[in-house]
């Protein structure tokens, strides 16, 4: 077997689809199938094309010449999830996430999958929810007509219906929209001893629709001796963007988000939300993949994403200040797909719940199983998503969990609407909330000194 792809140019003169792709990477998958007990499509489908080795199969026959392009394919490979549940199964080490995200890449500039864009992904996944401001005046309607009672009135007289069906599941995943809080300062001083200099990520869609996360985040990170920064000029990770194709964009937007930060300046950058950790850690992957030649952007990419650390994560490598409020309730930990198979934090969220007195954690069934979610993929494929969404909803309240705890914004409206939907609401948490809750006595005595 050869080490290199047969050919590089279909017989239309142009490279044929993968060609940028290192060979190598489809040679490291030895077809054992390991992975489709753990990829959701496959155990939804049972269609070895919705597998991981299936699609790696599909894109490298594409590539050798052996396979024409054709929607059909497209659709397989536009079902994945990107979830890299495969990689964390692989023996081999095969790095699914490099074949399948530059593969998109190029199907996307081609216009070669089976759905063309069209105006929900131009309007709403690149014009709005990668722009906070602009996503906080867009939800405003919303804000009004769930105080109004409105949105259950058109819920059950069925004048939902009447919206686009990528609009009224946008209504359904809706949370329940607090106040918004005042945006964060540029600086949050430590409390008590100052053990560390932390830069803070916000984010995008979960600046719109988390903000009290945020402020949890920041809270716990100086209740545990951290000065927070939260640089000015940061923005989407771009993240939606890159795992839709649109590769341009979501270069410009890394290479505003590594100028905005003064990463020699500081002891890592956090973020609380598990895909855009996973994405602002893979900069230098993309910079590769999109601009194999240029050396210097590699290199600053690079040095941006070695700061990068989930909140948890560093908390666990820093040392967790023991908290001394007790929060007595029952969760469940959901493993955000990004962060247990494209980051490998496991048990470092769990130590973090641990550590809060009079908090118990149960076991969840297929934790680590996607919960439909993915991006905006809960939009774009919503037969599967909520196939995977209520498989998730069916395990959470079989665990008996008085809530939820999820480090990640899209599992979490994900996870929110499927047990409503159950008739079960149960309210979901990220860690960070938690612990600000457990660190009451501790931020309350500051601000009473202050």
């Amino acid at each position: 077997m050869t080490s290199t792809s047969p050919s590089t140019t279909g017989a239309d003169g142009l490279p044929r689809l993968g060609a940028g792709i290192e060979y190598e990477k489809y040679l490291d998958c030895v077809h054992c199938g390991l992975c489709t007990s753990a990829c959701p499509t496959y155990l939804e489908t049972g269609n070895e094309n919705d597998s991981p080795r299936g699609r790696i199969y599909l894109m490298r026959a594409v590539t050798d010449g052996r396979l024409e392009m054709s929607p059909t394919i497209g659709r397989h490979l536009e079902l994945c999830l990107d979830c890299r549940s495969c990689e964390t199964a692989c023996p081999s080490g095969v790095q699914y996430g490099r074949l399948i995200e530059p593969f998109r890449v190029e199907m996307q500039q081609r216009a070669m999958g089976s759905q063309p864009s069209g105006w929900f992904q131009e309007l709403i996944l690149y014009g709005l929810f990668p722009y906070p401001k602009r996503l906080a005046w867009a939800l405003l309607p919303a804000r009004i007509m769930q105080k109004l009672k409105l949105d259950w009135l058109m819920e059950k007289t069925g004048l939902i219906r009447l919206l686009p069906q990528k609009l009224q599941r946008m209504q359904r995943l809706l949370p329940k929209l607090q106040s918004p809080l005042p945006a964060l300062p540029k600086v949050l001083p430590a409390i008590g001893p100052r053990r560390a200099k932390v830069a803070m990520f916000t984010g995008c869609v979960a600046e719109a629709l988390f903000d009290r996360v945020n402020w949890a985040t920041a809270r716990v990170l100086q209740a545990n001796g951290c000065d927070v920064i939260v640089p000015q000029g940061q923005g989407c990770c771009g993240a939606i963007h890159y795992h839709s194709g649109a590769a341009h964009p979501a270069l410009q937007l890394a290479e505003a988000n590594t100028d905005a930060f003064e990463v020699d300046d500081v002891d890592a950058i956090i973020i609380n939300v598990a895909g855009c950790g996973s994405m602002l850690k893979d900069y230098g992957h993309m910079a590769h993949e999109l601009r194999p030649q240029d050396d210097a952007l590699r290199s600053r990419f690079e040095r941006f994403a070695s700061k990068v650390k989930d909140f948890s994560e560093f908390l666990a490598s820093l040392g967790v200040v023991s908290p001394l409020t007790p929060v007595p309730i029952q969760v469940a930990y959901h493993d955000a797909c990004h962060l247990c198979h494209a980051q490998k934090i496991r048990q470092q969220p769990r130590d973090l719940l641990k550590a809060i007195p009079g908090l118990k954690l149960v076991p969840l069934a297929e934790s680590e199983i996607c919960c439909g979610a993915a991006g905006s993929y809960n939009l774009t494929e919503p037969e599967m998503a909520d196939r995977l969404g209520h498989r998730k909803a069916e395990n959470i309240l079989a665990s008996g969990a008085e809530a939820l705890v999820s480090a990640n914004a899209g599992c979490t409206l994900q996870i929110q609407a499927m047990l409503k939907a159950a008739g079960r609401p149960l309210p979901v948490y990220h860690p960070a909330e938690l612990l600000e809750m457990a660190y009451a006595q501790q931020l309350g005595a500051s601000l009473a000194e202050a």
